[in-house]
């Protein structure tokens, strides 16, 4: 922290002195690590827990056999239960959400995101219990729905319910919040870099050590169990065979504006068809129900769009499949999806944008060179860049998840592009809108604060008028009549500042006849007067504004603690409107030629 003296004397001066440094980091850094390592294996094991309760839900449900082995939907019968299956697991889920926990409604980012920034990074254990067996039964009931959002939202709980346990801060209770949701992402589909730059680009709202090194080391600890626990490799092998012409960037950028459009498209979709539920004139107890009555109609048109569907990812990254089945698996994904998401159900998001934003490159790929299997990871990574507006995450997914590092540059210029659509063309991403219904802002451009870069003496009034201790009461009541400012410094004969007066001390002392020959340092004298320091850094004096309720702080010379300038709230608005006049002035590159 920078060193800011009391009026008494110098404070500590150099660079050593300051406490300056380009990170914020000190000791607890390293028990939040320790602290996520444990975090990351709890959420780990929470995964495949969860993994193994969908498949034995699915194979109990709709094959009749107690086993948790992953299962395809390819395989289910069509006939009446599979209408009646989803519709009875939203029955489930909504009775859950009204006598549960309201929270497992959603696919559970938002619902991270809201705790984080709204709810202090608390969680209850009971969304920890409810939200897994409430996913369980809506994916393993048909829900076209992944894995991934509820143990995110699972290892978050497990990571604040942990911080709880140790009675950390809110600050460090979101750390651990974010390290379990990353561990659990880490586990679900082996992408412990994507994770993290999911963290950052979505739920940490900082880029600090203190939070960067504790959720990577959860991250790195899920990859450590991962092998026993899911097996070796990526979640979908892939080499692409990579000739792309000179114009394949151009072509992959094309393709993520393509995906930019279907993201922006079906993001006014869903909250329209939320919107429609809304206005419905039954409990949204009930709504989950209709959704799975979609899901259950849609599953009779193509079973496949039921379920989680990594084997539907896998197919459209192999190329094993036709025209037709792709565009059904597309088209009946994209309806149940979206009204089964927008009844309140729960269930994630990530394997859902993989298989539309894959189904659509695919259907790309059939007119461009490189096979239909590389377009669609192309889709893939532009549908999750421009969805969640976190493109870096978008491009290393893809990588990760199938282990082709060759294919970054398609990848970015994909996942980049369709993140330039959605900023452009929406407000808010499907994941932030519903907290912006629910009444909050959120803003994830981050910036330098201005403060931090600014010195106290960029900004100070330099040419202070000062009242002197030796002076009575008398005196300042005229200095006061007379006009002027409304506070003065108060100094000593080495101009050293002993307190402040203001114009309401004055006119106290007016109305009480309290103006005598009594001497003005005696009567105001403040041994505690807070003061900052010319080379100080402004976020430091404006905490130390706020922690003594100051208005004004004289700003003294370290070495000898004389007046040198005074720093006002003013003063600091000026800073914030420099900042702004910064983003929004523009300048020709060529002046304008002087006349001679």
């Amino acid at each position: 922290m920078t060193a800011i003296s009391r009026a008494g004397g110098p404070a500590d001066s150099g660079p050593k002195g300051r406490g300056l440094a380009d990170f914020n980091a000190d000791r607890r850094l390293l028990m939040l690590a320790a602290m996520a390592v444990a975090v990351g294996s709890f959420a780990t094991f929470a995964a495949w827990g969860l993994i193994k309760l969908i498949n034995l839900t699915t194979n109990l449900i709709w094959f009749g056999r107690l086993d948790a082995a992953q299962a395809s939907m390819a395989h289910a019968a069509r006939g009446p239960w599979m209408v009646a299956a989803p519709v009875l697991g939203g029955v489930i889920i909504g009775l859950m959400a009204r006598f549960g926990s309201e929270k497992i409604r959603g696919h559970g980012i938002p619902e991270a995101i809201e705790a984080i920034l709204i709810g202090g990074s608390r969680m209850s254990p009971k969304v920890a219990v409810l939200k897994p067996i409430s996913s369980a039964i809506s994916i393993g009931s048909g829900g076209p729905f992944g894995a991934e959002g509820p143990i995110i939202m699972t290892g978050g709980a497990i990571g604040s319910l942990f911080a709880q346990f140790f009675h950390l801060s809110a600050a460090e209770r979101k750390v651990l919040l974010v390290a379990g949701a990353a561990a659990g992402m880490t586990a679900i589909f082996g992408t412990p870099v994507a994770a993290v730059l999911l963290a950052v680009e979505l739920l940490l709202f900082e880029w600090r050590p203190r939070s960067f090194i504790p959720v990577a080391a959860a991250a790195v600890m899920a990859a450590c169990w991962r092998p026993s626990l899911f097996g070796h490799g990526p979640l979908f092998p892939f080499a692409a065979q990579v000739g792309l012409p000179w114009w394949g960037l151009i072509a992959c950028a094309g393709m993520g504006l393509v995906a930019g459009l279907q993201s922006s498209l079906l993001t006014k979709a869903l909250y329209t068809l939320e919107d429609a539920f809304e206005r419905l004139p039954i409990h949204w107890m009930w709504w989950p129900a209709l959704g799975g009555l979609a899901v259950g109609f849609g599953g009779l048109i193509e079973p496949r769009a039921l379920g989680v569907g990594y084997d539907v990812i896998g197919d459209l990254l192999g190329g094993g499949l036709l025209w037709r089945a792709v565009m059904a698996i597309l088209l009946v994904k994209a309806g149940i999806w979206l009204v089964a998401l927008s009844s309140g159900t729960s269930g994630g998001v990530l394997a859902p944008l993989l298989i539309l934003g894959g189904a659509l490159g695919w259907l790309v790929g059939l007119v461009l060179p490189g096979g239909t299997g590389l377009w669609a990871l192309l889709g893939m990574a532009a549908m999750l860049g421009g969805t969640m507006r976190s493109p870096l995450t978008g491009a290393v997914f893809a990588l990760e998840l199938t282990g082709d590092f060759k294919l970054l540059a398609p990848l970015l210029a994909a996942s980049t592009a369709a993140y330039a659509v959605t900023v452009l063309l929406l407000k808010r991403s499907i994941l932030t809108e519903k907290i912006a219904r629910r009444g909050q802002h959120i803003t994830r451009e981050y910036g330098i604060d201005p403060y931090e870069l600014a010195r106290v003496a960029d900004v100070m009034i330099a040419e202070v008028d000062a009242l002197c201790a030796d002076q009575t009461v008398a005196e300042a009541l005229a200095v006061f009549e007379a006009g002027g400012h409304r506070i003065y410094p108060v100094v000593d004969d080495a101009r050293r500042p002993v307190g402040l007066v203001s114009r309401a001390d004055a006119l106290r002392w007016e109305v009480a006849g309290d103006g005598g020959e009594e001497r003005l340092g005696d009567r105001i004298s403040d041994a505690d007067l807070p003061c900052a320091h010319p080379g100080d850094v402004l976020a430091r004096a404006v905490e130390l504004m706020i922690a003594t309720d100051a208005g004004r702080l004289p700003v003294t010379d370290p070495q000898s603690g004389a007046l040198v300038g005074l720093l006002t709230r003013k003063s600091l608005l000026r800073v914030r409107a420099n900042a702004v006049r910064a983003e929004a002035d523009r300048q020709a590159f060529f002046g304008a030629r002087t006349a001679g």
